[in-house]
């Protein structure tokens, strides 16, 4: 075989044995159509790399790039606003010194290796042009390239940030630097933190570092046990325990495994389950909320369809059928009956964590598109999980929010583009809660997002009200004497929800224990019945059951009453609800 084709082979068995986003990178830099690159994603962790069968080595993101794809060969410059100028070997850094003192001997040596990014660029450009000719290959990595290129409107940035994007947008079109080999790799966690203009450009390279997998996390706990490092319970194993780990990175893990070291504690399950929590609700900064599902469907009284639905995709999520799953649900219906209890007990029913998304927005310029980018990273990492996100309406915005600077329409639009991303099916599963499914926008509800669409309503029947009764009695501890509820809710004229029916419960409760007693008689819960007075907004009850009825993808779910309402009546006493209580 010639050389040429030798070296081809054994580059192409290199690449292979990469990452996937390492491939990509590779593939990119051998195509020498770009030369401005943008590695962002889970850049702070430990990076595995195959060095030979079955062996492993973990190494920080520059070490990677430098050692790994580069070899450490010819000239590789690092540079960031802390530390400035710096080279991967100490005989490149004194290559550098030497070469630019006896252009520039007017100049300390020290001052080549500035952290003042004005400098910094003209010293380095005016090295790489001087060493185009001795056709070197030059790699530049800047770190921290949000703090270079911060993501702000041009007449927003002060005088370095301007000189800082216009030359690093120059250096991607100089025919010099193009057609030289000089790659410039910029490293940022957030892409969204840095200016569009050159993050979103077409000449440039967008490469993602994921979070890892379960073998790679399985393989990382492997290499610590491999040095003493991993204490576990006995019948926890590190394949166990990577398969536990969705969420966390390898410095997460690393920081589990070195404090149960530290104290001398084997990992449990009950650790590593509160340790995760933890560590994921840091790393989300708060924006992540992990919900308690300690119960399941067994505790939801009433709604049988929706209940059947839930227990048929809990069914098909443990035989793993994760392609039969709507992307995300709609869960719609009037307050108070019970929507955000359902959905956590659907969580509890299939054993996966549940999260509640936070307020990610926040006052500063790119913030709260920074944020959100951090929180759909850590779900991707997280998978499979169930996110809910109760007052939707509210929550989300739209499209055609003003008023921002357009800030609400790009953070809705990355929402809609994550929640449609089929490959997800199964894995991240939304709940989009709201008693006013009318506002949400339709981009959110249609198929391929929220695609099954179920709503819940107060119950019809003194039957109805008496099994809530008991199940919310069930889940609130109450002892209640042992007589005939019918009578008592026969008498109910008005429409009781959920939340109603809980807090006439607890008020019995009270009377009970003002006489020193746990039992609950019927003489309390006839007088607070008799005292109860239910919240007094009819027409807005109304409306949001009328567009929760209007939202039904199926009949079985509509009280009795709506079912024959034709849908253009329904939408017309919608309309004039909307009028009468001032909406447009």
């Amino acid at each position: 075989m010639p050389e040429s084709q030798q070296l081809i082979k054994k580059n192409l068995d290199f690449i292979n044995i990469l990452p996937a986003w390492a491939q990509e990178l590779s593939v990119k830099y051998c195509s020498k159509t770009a030369n401005l690159y943008f590695v962002h994603g889970n850049i702070r962790d430990f990076l595995p790399h195959k060095m030979n069968e079955g062996e492993f080595m973990f190494v920080k993101i520059q070490d990677y790039i430098s050692e790994v794809l580069f070899g450490n060969r010819d000239i590789i410059v690092f540079y960031d606003k802390s530390g400035g100028i710096s080279f991967c070997l100490s005989d490149m850094e004194r290559d550098y010194l030497k070469t630019m003192s006896a252009r520039y001997p007017d100049v300390a040596p020290e001052e080549f290796l500035t952290r003042d990014p004005v400098k910094a660029f003209d010293y380095l450009e005016r090295y790489f042009v001087m060493n185009i000719p001795k056709e070197k290959r030059i790699v530049l990595i800047m770190d921290y390239a949000e703090t270079i290129i911060p993501a702000d409107e041009i007449g927003h940035l002060d005088e370095i940030d301007r000189y800082c994007l216009v030359t690093l947008n120059r250096w991607s079109h100089e025919p010099q630097f193009t057609q030289g080999d000089i790659s410039v790799i910029m490293l940022t966690e957030n892409l969204t933190d840095v200016n569009p203009r050159l993050s979103s450009s077409p000449s440039t390279v967008k490469v993602t570092i994921p979070f890892p997998g379960a073998m790679v996390r399985t393989q990382f706990l492997e290499f610590l046990e491999a040095k003493d490092m991993l204490l576990l319970e006995r019948g926890l194993n590190p394949e166990r325990i990577g398969n536990m780990t969705s969420g966390l990175n390898l410095l997460n893990l690393n920081q589990l495994v070195a404090e149960s070291y530290q104290e001398d504690k084997p990992i449990t399950l009950e650790y590593l389950r509160d340790r995760k929590r933890t560590i994921i609700e840091n790393e989300a900064a708060g924006l992540l909320e992990f919900v308690e599902t300690g119960h399941d469907l067994s505790l939801v009284s009433g709604h049988s369809f929706v209940k059947k639905r839930f227990q048929s995709a809990a069914r098909a999520l443990k035989l793993g059928r994760t392609d039969v799953l709507p992307m995300g649900y709609l869960i719609a219906g009037p307050v108070g009956t019970g929507k955000t209890f359902l959905v956590s007990a659907f969580a509890g029913e299939i054993g996966i964590p549940m999260v509640k998304l936070r307020n990610f927005r926040s006052k500063w310029q790119g913030a709260t598109e920074s944020n959100l980018e951090k929180v759909l990273n850590i779900l991707k990492a997280m998978a499979p999980v169930a996110v809910m996100i109760d007052e939707a309406d509210a929550f989300l915005g739209d499209r055609d929010s003003v008023g921002d600077s357009g800030t609400s329409s790009r953070v809705f639009a990355q929402i809609a583009n994550f929640m449609g991303n089929t490959d997800y099916r199964g894995k991240i599963i939304w709940f989009l809660i709201t008693c006013r499914p009318d506002l949400l926008p339709i981009d959110l509800k249609r198929q391929g997002r929220a695609e099954e669409h179920l709503a819940l309503f107060y119950p019809e029947t003194a039957e109805d009200r008496i099994d809530l009764f008991r199940t919310l009695q069930k889940k609130l501890d109450i002892k209640v004497k042992d007589f005939s509820l019918s009578d008592v809710f026969k008498g109910i004229k008005f429409d009781m929800s959920g939340a109603d029916i809980e807090a006439i419960l607890v008020r019995a409760k009270m009377c009970a224990s003002m006489d020193n007693r746990a039992i609950v008689t019927r003489e309390d819960l006839d007088s607070t019945i008799r005292d109860f007075v239910p919240p007094a907004y009819p027409y807005e009850i109304e409306l949001q059951n009328l567009v929760a009825v209007l939202e039904c993808t199926s009949r079985e779910m509509v009280p009795a009453k709506y079912q024959k309402m034709e849908r253009s009546k329904l939408a017309a006493e919608i309309q004039e609800l909307k009028q009468l209580l001032g909406e447009k």
